[in-house]
């Protein structure tokens, strides 16, 4: 299951206008991560669901509250913020 941009609930969030395909695909790297990207927010969601046979919508709303909550400042890249979802989402 994957979540979409009507399933976020944050509003704060900007959003790429590329009519070609998404530009977060893949697997995340180094590239730095921007927390209100609304596209490189839901490809990590939507990454850290893909490894899991029972991710929801609402579990995938709970990452995205614990990202735009709780995410630390050291997280500065896709790959520290994928770990850091891994090590503690409690959901």
């Amino acid at each position: 299951m994957n979540l979409s941009r009507q399933d976020l609930a944050g509003d704060h969030y900007s959003w790429s206008d590329n009519k070609e395909g998404n530009l977060f695909n893949g697997v995340p790297s180094r590239r730095l991560f921007d927390r209100f990207n609304g596209d490189q927010v839901l490809f990590i969601i939507n990454y850290y669901g893909s490894q899991s046979n029972t991710f929801s919508i609402e579990e995938g709303k709970q990452i995205e509250n614990r990202i735009a909550d709780e995410l630390p400042m050291e997280a500065k890249s896709e790959i520290s913020v994928l770990n850091w979802l891994k090590s503690g989402v409690a959901i």
